[in-house]
């Protein structure tokens, strides 16, 4: 036998398994998870989607009325003008 961690093993035991957990032993949380505050989309947090859209509009000086697909075409002109401007992709 050998000595391990103040307990003893005997070399090449089997080790016990770890129990399993069935679904209803885990615990619910008292509040909601935060995929249902998405799936539900109280007002307030559609308020701050907004808001924070909003303002990322503004930090980047374009109008608000532009599409998803015109947002991420910017995005990507943006991008690959920082790529140019350090040398290119690889450095």
């Amino acid at each position: 036998m050998t000595k391990h961690c103040g307990a003893r093993t005997r070399i090449g035991a089997e080790r016990p398994r770890a129990p399993s957990v069935k679904p209803n032993m885990i615990a619910q949380p008292e509040h909601p998870a935060l995929t249902n505050l998405y799936n539900q989309r109280p007002t307030w947090l559609d308020l701050a989607h907004k808001r924070l859209d909003e303002a990322v509009l503004d930090a980047y000086a374009w109008p608000h009325d532009l599409t998803a697909d015109q947002i991420l075409e910017r995005l990507l002109a943006l991008n690959l003008e920082r790529v140019a401007a350090q040398g290119g992709a690889g450095k």
